[in-house]
């Protein structure tokens, strides 16, 4: 095998700079959890979270505002779920915030 080629069963080696990123940004993250409103951290978190976790956001999240703000967020991948939670609470502010959501996108 020459060396010109890498080999595709070789583990990616990790860039050290890559990894102190990572880590401040989890210190960051947890000093502000520990030390500020985390609601607000929350919010901040959802507009770069993936689909699976704004789906979670939408359906379960313990502030209302991160619930809805999770709702707006959701597109066509996620009708599923926002149907979930039209038949489940049809009445509450939820339930017609993914109403109005699910019409935007369809």
């Amino acid at each position: 095998m020459s060396n010109c080629c890498s080999d595709p069963t070789e583990i990616p080696k990790l860039d050290p700079r890559e990894l102190v990123r990572e880590q401040a940004r989890y210190g960051d993250l947890l000093r502000e959890l520990f030390t500020s409103d985390p609601e607000r951290l929350m919010l901040h978190e959802l507009r770069e979270a993936n689909t699976y976790l704004r789906e979670l956001a939408a359906l379960r999240a313990h502030y209302a505002s991160v619930r809805l703000a999770a709702i707006v967020l959701l597109d066509e991948v996620s009708s599923s779920v926002l149907q979930r939670i039209i038949d489940k609470e049809p009445e509450s502010e939820m339930g017609k915030a993914a109403a109005l959501q699910l019409q935007k996108i369809q």
